[in-house]
């Protein structure tokens, strides 16, 4: 008896931490630095781009933006990408309207961070 209610309750922790961490369209996030000179795994122009553009020479415009999620796509090896928007309408870089960027790789790497 003590073993099934102990087993009920795990799979009931297990299904709640699995939903909680899937994204919904209209989910609000906040982009975080990078742990590194760029982001990996929001897919944000390169340097060199952002600079021939003559917009940027880094990516501190970015940090602490608050985004949307505007389209999910799942792909076939299970992966979950999202489309990022900002919340005020402006665009990224005074250019981009919205970027990709691997939904559970970027929570793990602390680039994003659920609102």
């Amino acid at each position: 008896m003590k073993k099934s209610i102990l087993t009920l309750l795990f799979l009931g922790i297990l299904f709640l931490s699995f939903t909680s961490n899937q994204p919904k369209v209209g989910d609000i996030l906040i982009i975080k630095s990078p742990s590194s000179n760029t982001y990996s795994y929001i897919y944000f122009p390169k340097p060199n781009i952002l600079i021939k553009r003559g917009t940027v020479t880094g990516y501190k415009s970015v940090k602490n933006n608050v985004v949307i999620i505007k389209d999910i796509i799942t792909e076939d090896d299970g992966d979950i990408k999202v489309v990022l928007t900002k919340k005020d309408g402006s665009k990224f870089f005074g250019y981009l309207s919205n970027v990709k960027a691997d939904y559970n790789k970027a929570l793990r790497a602390n680039e994003i961070e659920i609102m």
